[in-house]
């Protein structure tokens, strides 16, 4: 079973085989991992239009996360659920790191865009507590994480977090993913403690 953990996705079924081998079983989690790829439709992708409304505002995540220019990456919130939230990063020539990443050729630096998830998921964590304000959310590991394609000026991201299983005693599992537009840019498993503020 342990091979198939390389699927990447907890799997919902039963598996019954029959004297496997590792070459079959890696095979097997190889061509289920190719499917799950293909059957990744759109309504999985978040829409963003701008025309609506957030839900949260710049001024609503600066009551809710001690986060300050330049280092505030999510500009507003809109969708949340129990589970899931999506919110939005639009990237600007005007970003103070793209002076020296790279000058010639600007790219978001990937951890950034990984602080700009774990930002968006401590909004989802902290959205399910009394009295937010007080209360962070700190990392603690950073699993299966992917780059999938650059981020440059110009480009509006979409941030998009899912809790993984219920929180237990301040420990909080999500799995993330951002877009540009339809394409996926980075995705990866985080996990965090909430703590509340002294």
């Amino acid at each position: 079973m342990g091979d198939l953990a390389l699927v990447g996705h907890p799997i919902k079924g039963k598996v019954v085989a029959t004297r496997p081998g590792h070459y079959a079983n890696t095979r097997l989690a190889k061509l289920m991992r190719q499917e799950m790829k293909k059957t990744l439709s759109k309504r999985d992708i978040p829409v963003y239009d701008p025309t609506v409304p957030p839900i949260l505002n710049l001024v609503d995540l600066k009551k809710r996360l001690p986060h300050r220019f330049p280092f505030l990456l999510v500009d507003k919130i809109i969708s949340i659920d129990e589970n899931v939230v999506v919110g939005i990063k639009n990237v600007t020539f005007n970003e103070p790191f793209f002076q020296g990443h790279f000058p010639d050729e600007p790219v978001m630096p990937g951890v950034l865009l990984v602080e700009a998830l774990a930002q968006a998921g401590g909004i989802l964590v902290l959205n399910n507590l009394e009295d937010p304000e007080k209360y962070s959310t700190y990392f603690l590991k950073i699993d299966k994480l992917k780059f999938k394609h650059k981020v440059v000026p110009g480009d509006t991201v979409i941030l998009k977090m899912e809790m993984i299983e219920p929180m237990r005693r301040g420990i909080v599992a999500m799995y993330g993913q951002a877009f540009v537009g339809n394409t996926l840019v980075v995705e990866g498993e985080m996990v965090a403690q909430i703590i509340k503020n002294k």
